[in-house]
């Protein structure tokens, strides 16, 4: 799974990168991000936009958006079927957007926390799903889930499983708002090349939430 992650890098680069508008975004970097939390994600309406939603996607059919917090992944290889993802694998996909993520490598009755990311150092998109649910008060929230797969080589040592991370070739097939084919779409969500990735392990920092700067990713 994905339960932690990392967005740190300068507005302008993310911009440059991946090609969206951000109009009045209150961005600030972010070193332990977790579920229920805003994330900066980019949707395609015509044109790539970001904008942040709450992780933990809430399907527009629920009573209560507490169901968001069981959401925060979803299973790539079930998701075009499962009823909380599949209308939204559909017709609203998105890219999330990362430049690492943590997870927790068992050794014995520890576990170890880990820092994984790109040895470019760039920052990265990963396949997202979004909805927007309608609160009691008649408030509007958009929420997100992150879209898995099974482990590459790299990740394998470490965790079951890994978040999609896209390429930038298919980024532009993952938020085309007219293919809708499983088909086409499925292939995308594929374990990403292996000698791409490094890691190192941090400290124990990072299992709470509250601890939120740069020394979560400070390597021990």
């Amino acid at each position: 799974m994905c339960g932690r992650f990392t967005l740190n890098s300068n507005l302008d680069a993310l911009q440059l990168r991946f090609g969206f508008e951000a109009r009045d975004l209150d961005y600030r970097p972010r070193y332990n991000i977790a579920p229920t939390q805003p994330v900066l994600a980019v949707v395609n309406d015509g044109g790539r936009r970001a904008e942040f939603m709450r992780w933990g996607l809430i399907p527009f059919w629920a009573k209560d958006q507490k169901i968001g917090s069981r959401m925060i992944n979803a299973v790539g290889e079930t998701a075009a079927s499962k009823p909380a993802f599949r209308a939204a694998f559909k017709k609203r996909r998105c890219l999330v957007l990362a430049d690492g993520f943590f997870e927790w490598r068992k050794e014995g009755k520890e576990k170890i926390p880990t820092y994984i990311f790109l040895k470019s150092g760039q920052p990265f998109a990963m396949a997202g799903l979004w909805e927007t649910w309608k609160n009691p008060e008649g408030e509007l929230v958009r929420s997100c889930t992150i879209v898995t797969t099974q482990p590459n080589e790299f990740m394998a040592p470490i965790h079951n499983r890994m978040p999609v991370i896209l390429s930038q070739e298919t980024e532009a097939l993952w938020l085309d708002p007219i293919t809708e084919e499983a088909s086409t779409l499925n292939p995308l969500l594929i374990p990403s090349p292996p000698e791409e990735l490094d890691s190192y392990v941090v400290s124990s920092l990072v299992n709470s939430f509250k601890n939120s700067g740069p020394e979560c990713i400070v390597p021990v």
